[in-house]
């Protein structure tokens, strides 16, 4: 056994790394003891340049072994007794888990603590492929291996919080154990140095993986995973459950087809809690789930309203973090402020209500259970800035469902208007843990897509402490999950202790992009886009990095305690310095086309199939403005499902694009400025079918009230 410790936990200084030889000396079927095996590879490691003590203790004397450590460095063998099952005595099976499975928790547990204080430890548990697949005549050796995964598991859970991480390792070399069972020839070829590597990367700092299981052997490394059939309901309720209804299903039960990769008992568990629900509900399980998911799509939940004053946006600004101890957050605390103002990211506030009042549980061929709903990807963008009190109308569609094998991915499109005026949009992404698997694509062109930061060093970094009750007041916006709250919820979820809001770390990387690149002017905020990685504990602290690329400025948020990345692929949209503030767009100032774009998708919200059915293309729109290309962006989408409006990049292909200034777009649309003549003269430009142009009438005539 060795055990490896890095002797420097601070950062400072050069790194050593030291090992501890821990081997009885005895022979396979563990009697007799000699010094002679820890020796020779003491003397071997001390030869090429490393350091090392030899330890001759039993396993199961933990304390013992790690306090030779700790006396050496200050910080911080196997048997077997193979025996056919009937032929396994109390004692072969007794000895093989005392020293396999007993003495990797007796010496696990005596370096535990010492890892706890320094923040920092790597444990390789090594199992075995009797132990993964079992082997003839090893029953007792097999189970002890399989335990040792079992603990590894747990331990990797266990130990996220202290940085320490713990991997198993199941190798296949060449030693006092493998040569009783292998020819001689094999046995030579199977060195250790080639399992070695593998050992060193995962007791490395650097290395970030925990509670996986490795085969290493001969050079070759190969990671395993569980897999799970889509199974089967075998049972109705108010019956009994019958061998025969097993039997009828076997088949079914063991097909592999669209198999899910369970990495959790929180995932393992969903099956479970799913049947339950289906089989209380009486509801029968479809026999084309895709065509179930696809109905879902282009489904509309109920509209939903929010009213809010003054004291909403406050309380929000405090959610994500912001203080009195900062002037410049005063005008979003204190509405008697000159300018105060609402957080530009209140708006997910504002439209998350249309999903949170069971909405969703409405829409056929959506069967979510609710407590495997996770916040995947989030996008926002404002049209206007957001008023600081009012009562607010959001309209919630089913963009797409999207099958990723161990769960499905719910887009939603979140249109909120102040009265009559379209004021924010937003796509929220779900991810529902174990409803995947049932056929359906991949990927979606409807999807905000994330986007990788630039390959340099950041330009900015902001570093913003959380507090410990900031889980607790951020809830009081409207979130009232108990995951943020309950540490006995929490706890079934997986998690040691409530985890941090993902839109609140969200909301505190908004705010430090709106201040350090726009000088907390909200009329400059355009949109955000992130994908939510890792979960924050409330009381650390948030780094975020930012890269500047033209109005586009490129996030990523970490934990600073951890370097755990929680926010990636995201970005922050601005407004240039010259572009209109939020007043403007009703005093002349900004783009006249929107209030004509906010029209036209009101009526597609109102006779959107119909419009497909007629006009069934893609139109894109590129506004200029003093000569700015482009001021503004918007895709009209009479192609697919009910049809939509989309303003900003589209992630999808128009079938035609128009360039035009605002106020030639104006002109033609009421009817001043013919649009042949337009194009001719070079004030209209169009790229792609042109010949769909005929059918802007129906968009424009029928359908804008100007």
């Amino acid at each position: 056994m060795f055990i490896d410790f890095k002797n420097n936990p601070k950062g400072g200084g050069k790194e050593h790394w030291y090992e501890i030889v821990n081997d009885l000396g005895a022979d396979t079927k563990g009697g007799g003891k000699s010094s002679a095996a820890a020796d020779n590879v003491v003397e071997e490691i001390r030869a090429k340049g490393g350091k090392a003590v030899a330890n001759y203790d039993s396993v199961e004397d933990g304390d013992k072994l790690i306090q030779s450590a700790l006396d050496a460095f200050g910080r911080i063998g196997e048997i077997l007794r193979d025996r056919s099952f009937a032929r396994t005595s109390d004692l072969d099976w007794d000895l093989i888990q005392r020293v396999h499975l007993r003495g990797s928790f007796l010496v696990t547990r005596a370096a535990w603590n010492h890892m706890k204080n320094q923040k920092f430890g790597r444990i390789i548990m090594t199992a075995s492929a009797a132990g993964i697949y079992g082997n003839f005549g090893q029953a007792n050796y097999s189970a002890a291996k399989l335990g040792m995964l079992g603990l590894a598991n747990t331990l990797a859970i266990e130990g996220r919080k202290y940085n320490i991480h713990c991997n198993t390792i199941a190798p296949v070399a060449g030693s006092r154990l493998t040569e009783t069972v292998m020819p001689p020839d094999l046995v030579a070829s199977l060195k250790p140095e080639y399992v070695a590597p593998m050992v060193l990367w995962l007791c490395h700092e650097q290395c970030q993986e925990s509670g996986a299981l490795f085969e290493v052997g001969a050079g070759w490394i190969g990671k395993l995973r569980w897999e799970r059939s889509q199974g089967c309901i075998v049972r109705q309720k108010n019956q009994p459950m019958t061998p025969e209804a097993v039997r009828d299903q076997w088949d079914k039960i063991c097909d592999f087809t669209d198999a899910t990769k369970p990495t959790s008992i929180q995932e393992s568990l969903q099956s479970v809690v799913d049947v339950l629900s289906r089989v209380e509900s009486e509801e029968e399980v479809s026999a084309n789930p895709a065509a179930a998911a696809t109905e879902a799509v282009g489904q509309k939940l109920p509209p939903s309203t929010f009213t809010f004053t003054h004291t909403q946006c406050i309380l929000y600004a405090l959610g994500v973090g912001m203080s009195t101890k900062d002037p410049d957050h005063l005008r979003f605390l204190y509405e008697g402020h000159e300018d105060f103002s609402c957080l530009p990211t209140f708006g997910v506030i504002t439209s998350q209500a249309a999903m949170m009042d069971g909405g969703l549980s409405s829409i056929p061929g959506l069967n979510i259970d609710f407590t495997q709903v996770l916040h995947g990807e989030q996008y926002l963008e404002l049209y206007k800035p957001l008023p600081t009190s009012g009562t607010l109308t959001s309209e919630c569609t089913i963009a797409d469902v999207l099958d990723k094998g161990s769960g499905a991915v719910i887009l939603l499109d979140v249109n909120t208007y102040n009265g009559d005026e379209l004021i924010c949009y937003s796509q929220f992404s779900v991810f529902v843990v174990g409803a995947g698997g049932f056929g359906g694509k991949r990927t979606s062109e409807k999807a905000k897509a994330p986007l990788p930061p630039p390959k340099r060093a950041p330009d900015a970094v902001v570093i913003d402490s959380t507090t410990r009750d900031q889980a607790a007041l951020y809830r009081l916006s409207g979130d009232w999950n108990p995951l943020h709250i309950d540490p006995s919820f929490a706890a079934m979820a997986g998690f040691k202790a409530p985890i941090l809001h993902g839109l609140c770390s969200f909301g505190f990387a908004a705010r430090h992009v709106l201040k350090h690149y726009a000088d907390n002017d909200p009329s400059r905020f355009k949109a955000i886009k992130v994908r939510f990685a890792k979960p924050v504990m409330p009381g650390q602290s948030l780094q975020t990095e930012m890269w500047k690329e033209g109005n586009r400025i490129h996030i990523q948020c970490k934990v600073k305690e951890t370097d755990a990345v929680v926010l990636t692929g995201a970005y922050v949209d601005l407004h240039g310095t010259s572009e209109a503030s939020p007043e403007n767009l009703t005093q002349g100032g900004g783009l006249q086309s929107e209030l004509v774009f906010a029209e036209i998708g009101r009526r597609i919200k109102d006779t959107g199939s119909e419009l497909v059915k007629k006009v069934n293309a893609v139109f894109g729109w590129e506004i200029t403005k003093a000569g700015k290309n482009p001021a503004a962006q918007w895709t009209i989408d009479l192609k697919n499902g009910n049809g939509s409006l989309h303003r900003g990049p589209y992630s999808g292909k128009a079938d035609v694009t128009f360039t035009v200034s605002d106020e030639d777009f104006m002109e033609v649309v009421q009817g001043k400025l013919n649009p042949q003549k337009a194009f001719f003269s070079g004030k209209l430009k169009v790229r792609g079918n042109i010949m769909l142009s005929q059918k802007l009438e129906v968009i424009l005539k029928d359908y804008a009230k100007l």
